[in-house]
């Protein structure tokens, strides 16, 4: 079975958010299981492109609107990251150093998918499986349906997964002159509210769509900004299926990244040593409890609490908790949280940006990790977190629900909330600090979470069981 996973994101190529860990390991575990699964993403100018080895494999062009847009497809040439890595060039807009925030979006995605089909139709690499990831390349499941040139290609079976449906895609209408030709009867397929709704379209398209967690799905039912309607009618297609980590990456006993390695009989010795090199870099205290978040400063993330939520900490605990914050994103967030550090000098430290070899140090060296979402379609922080013998706090949504249950509960291994309340928030972490200074009940926690699996070992069998019945 030949599968293609089309994303804008994967790591280590290009990594925004969890998108990106999700296409840079589920390849290679599908492959592991016999899948001849491979990943086409944007050509991005960015360290990989000068790393590694590249092969032009295929030229081409196209119409885009007024204009004629040549395109190369790169491929490199070791499959250096467990699977084939082919990247789509076209000079002026996929050859950029960042992801997202160009004002010109909505045509690069639509080159992108014009020129992934352009370049399948034309060649011997039709797939037997297209798996979409998120609204970027929502339209491909519509365009090989019926735009006139792909129709070759309706046979190939589209599988949408949907990482995050606050973001859909949204274009006016006066950009449909950009897409490639397509029969007008079906035309309102792309529509949803009187735009092109690129999600929608998948939805309506796609053969099946997943979710990145079943608590997720059932969401999605709810509240979807403006879809939940489409996600009921379309629940046929639909299963969640939750994230999984790489642990060929994430293994605090081999992770090349930390100080000293560890594994879950060793995990007393191990993270008290990572976190005394770490509290020393940073300037924290280490003798006493150290809570991290890492992540966007986005309103979905909760990032907007943290500064109430450290006045609130310290109003109550006064010495007895260190916070390290790695994270950037929305400027207001950001410039309060600077703010309130200079209030607790040698308490709370922060990394404005993010750094992978500083996350991998933050995850062995705390104790506890804060996640107080109100979104959260899967989540993997919190799965790094239980990889590295640190202690979740969370909030009880999305898939936040599906992987972590509170110690009150049989089996329990982190500690969850209900409601986005600073009160019950700070009681919460609370709660987390009295474990900690019980040295038994801390080590049996952490010794319980590092011993869960959460590879993608399990997940990748789902999706090919899903591809599977498809194809049957």
């Amino acid at each position: 079975m030949k599968v293609i996973h089309l994303s804008v994101e994967c790591f280590p190529i290009a990594k925004v958010g969890g998108l990106a860990d999700v296409v840079g390991a589920l390849p290679k575990y599908q492959r592991k299981l016999g899948i001849d699964a491979s990943v086409v993403m944007p050509y991005y100018n960015r360290p990989f492109v000068t790393e590694n080895a590249l092969l032009n494999i295929y030229e081409g062009s196209f119409s885009q609107g007024d204009e004629i847009l040549a395109y190369t497809v790169w491929k490199e040439q070791y499959d250096t990251l467990g699977f084939p890595v082919y990247l789509i060039y076209i000079e002026g807009k996929l050859d950029r150093p960042e992801v997202y925030c160009y004002p010109d979006e909505a045509e690069q995605w639509i080159a992108f998918q014009h020129a992934f089909l352009d370049w399948i139709v034309n060649t011997d690499n039709k797939p037997d499986l297209i798996n979409c990831h998120d609204h970027h390349v929502g339209l491909v499941p519509f365009l090989i349906k019926y735009a006139y040139s792909f129709q070759s290609l309706a046979g190939i079976k589209t599988v949408f997964t949907v990482h995050n449906g606050q973001y859909q895609g949204w274009l006016s209408w006066d950009k449909a002159h950009l897409l490639p030709s397509f029969d007008g009867y079906h035309g309102g397929l792309l529509d949803w509210d009187g735009v092109i709704n690129p999600m929608a379209t998948a939805l309506k398209c796609c053969d099946r769509y997943t979710t990145v967690s079943e608590g997720y799905l059932e969401e999605l039912f709810v509240e979807a900004n403006g879809l939940q309607d489409l996600f009921k009618h379309e629940r046929a297609k639909a299963i969640g299926i939750v994230n999984g980590i790489d642990v060929e990456f994430w293994d605090p006993a081999i992770d090349q990244l930390l100080p000293l390695n560890y594994t879950s009989t060793t995990v007393k010795k191990g993270k008290e040593q990572n976190k005394k090199i770490f509290c020393e870099k940073v300037g924290l205290p280490f003798d006493i409890p150290l809570l991290s978040y890492i992540g966007r400063f986005a309103f979905e993330k909760g990032a907007d609490l943290l500064p109430e939520l450290i006045r609130e900490m310290y109003s109550l605990n006064e010495n007895k908790i260190a916070i390290f914050i790695l994270g950037s994103g929305d400027d207001i967030i950001q410039g309060e949280i600077a703010n309130i550090i200079q209030l607790y000098p040698n308490q709370v430290s922060v990394f404005f940006g993010y750094n992978e070899s500083l996350a991998h140090e933050v995850y062995a060296a705390s104790d506890m990790l804060i996640m107080p979402s109100r979104v959260e379609p899967c989540g993997l922080n919190q799965l790094y977190a239980l990889q590295y013998g640190t202690i979740p706090i969370v909030r009880n949504i999305g898939g936040l629900k599906d992987t972590v249950i509170d110690i009150d509960h049989d089996n329990g291994y982190g500690f969850v909330f209900e409601e986005l309340d600073i009160k019950n928030i700070s009681l919460t972490i609370n709660r987390a600090i009295s474990v900690f200074n019980i040295p038994k009940s801390l080590e049996s926690i952490r010794g319980k979470a590092m011993k869960l699996d959460f590879s993608w070992d399990k997940s990748a069998k789902k999706y090919v069981a899903l591809y599977n019945q498809l194809l049957k």
